[in-house]
């Protein structure tokens, strides 16, 4: 039976339909949703949103009357008080879920509330990208109808004092909807699991019994998978036990870097599908084939801002500057980087998430995800993004007909001057120098500030090679192995001393 054969209630099908005026409006009518929502929370009162929904311009007054927070800010101020039980403080209600993030440059966990509207909202961006999936002509029907093996965090989540902590994936696998439940592997029981090596060891046990047609998830973790499916069972490729496997939904960071070392584990092609679901909320999804960009979510639980990333709006450590003014959707241009402000169905309110996109097509509201506002490279002014990285490492591998699935780059001195230093990962013989230079070359043709920079103040770029396995063990060292974790691409602060001491000794 397939997906689309289940019949849905009459609310979620409404909520399927697309609406055809713009982005614009749907963004105005999402932010008077969420203000009406949560005009009696103690957040709404303070910020007057009976007096922002009374406005001509709500947007507008919106930006003048709620300032901007990041995750500090709002948490000292607000969440942490949700956190004790608190009711109708940023939401209404009682926040009962919260997912936990940090990716791998904190310290300490952050506590993303989570709540039903948003989840409902989840759920419905998710069916929409099922339903887009009928324009694709590499994608039948009957492979929609086929398993989902979505490598996530554990379904066993935390217990608090009244709530609930974990990452999103396991939030959403534990309230997964009934009707997804017969498609959805590795099942309930292997998906609470919590040790990350004894969940892959049943995913691997069970894989005979799958007829996989999708698989959902972070590259590194789902090529780790596969890896050890094929050499568990003497196969040649993945696709000699799941011969329907077609599609890889991938989000969380680029896939370039992977794409050539995970091809290698297959038979054919598969179809690669983007998507950008943060712990924060859905944010967009790839909707059509042979797209580079995602379409963001205008029209359901969230309000989307846009701050200019450039030096008149953020400093060298990536800190928005004060008086910083952001964009509404249909202010913004194509081909500039922007960082994302948000305000959910879960009280995050004109909220720093971190992220930088550009847009591809902003008549479709199409985007890429470029990087991380504290992920980037500007000693001396040479604005090396992340997305420039990861072009520079696909084309150095292919050059060179090797993969590089992991990288970071360090910024450093040099004399009395500055150096980049990148350490990449890659399990072949590869001459370190050369390598070195492709990535260097290219980055110069990228970026024009690069290579300006090259010439004067930034003396040098080092290089050294580790095993792939290096990263995953740092990773496990900090306590960040699968799931949603990522190894983050610049490494500045506590996690750059910490790298460097591994590097050293193996330990933190």
């Amino acid at each position: 039976m397939s997906i689309f054969e289940i019949h849905l209630p009459q609310t979620i099908a409404k909520a399927l339909k697309l609406p055809t005026n713009s982005p614009k409006r749907q963004q105005i009518r999402v932010l008077r949703k969420l203000l009406r929502k949560a005009r009696l929370t103690e957040f709404g009162r303070q910020y007057r949103f009976d007096e922002i929904l009374a406005s001509k311009h709500p947007g507008r007054k919106f930006q003048d009357l709620v300032p901007v927070s990041d995750y500090s800010g709002i948490h000292a101020e607000w969440w942490h008080r949700t956190l004790k039980g608190e009711h109708d403080i940023c939401w209404p209600g009682k926040i009962k879920y919260f997912a936990l993030s940090s990716g791998t440059s904190e310290s300490a966990s952050k506590y993303i509330p989570i709540t039903n509207e948003l989840m409902f909202g989840n759920r419905v961006v998710m069916l929409k990208q099922l339903l887009s999936l009928r324009t694709y002509e590499s994608i039948s029907w009957k492979q929609v109808g086929r398993g989902f093996l979505m490598l996530g965090g554990s379904t066993d989540l935390q217990r608090g004092p009244g709530y609930y902590a974990g990452d999103l994936s396991g939030i959403t696998a534990k309230k997964v909807p009934f009707w997804f439940s017969p498609f959805y592997k590795p099942g309930k029981h292997i998906a609470q699991k919590r040790d990350w090596n004894e969940k892959l060891e049943d995913i691997v046990r069970e894989a005979p019994n799958w007829d996989i047609g999708f698989v959902v998830g972070v590259p590194a973790w789902i090529q780790m998978c596969l890896e050890m499916i094929i050499e568990r069972y003497g196969l040649k490729n993945i696709h000699e036990i799941w011969p329907r496997l077609n599609v890889f939904v991938h989000g969380g960071v680029a896939f370039e870097p992977y794409k050539k070392g995970f091809e290698r584990l297959l038979a054919r092609p598969l179809t690669y599908i983007e998507t950008y679901l943060a712990s924060e909320g859905f944010i967009a999804f790839q909707d059509r084939e042979h797209c580079s960009g995602m379409r963001l979510v205008t029209n359901e639980h969230i309000f989307l801002e846009f701050v200019p990333f450039d030096d008149d709006h953020f400093d060298s450590e990536g800190q928005m500057r004060p008086h910083s003014r952001p964009l509404m959707i249909h202010e913004v241009e194509e081909g500039r980087d922007y960082a994302i402000l948000l305000s959910t169905a879960a009280g995050a309110w004109r909220y720093l998430i971190g992220d930088t996109v550009r847009f591809t097509d902003k008549e479709r509201c199409e985007i890429i995800i470029t990087g991380r506002t504290k992920h980037f490279l500007s000693l001396v002014g040479e604005h090396l993004s992340v997305d420039n990285m990861n072009h520079a490492i696909q084309y150095a591998g292919e050059q060179m007909n090797v993969v590089l699935p992991e990288f970071t780059v360090l910024g450093v001195h040099h004399d009395t001057l500055f150096a980049h230093h990148w350490y990449v990962g890659c399990d072949e013989p590869v001459d370190k120098d050369r390598l070195r230079d492709i990535i260097d070359g290219k980055l110069m043709e990228l970026n024009d500030d690069y290579a300006v920079e090259r010439k004067s103040a930034l003396k040098a770029v080092k290089l050294d090679v580790l095993p792939v396995q290096s990263f995953m063990e740092f990773m496990r060292l900090k306590g960040k192995i699968g799931g949603q974790h990522k190894f983050p691409r610049v490494l500045k602060g506590k996690i750059l001393d910490e790298w460097q001491r591994f590097v050293s000794t193996g330990t933190i």
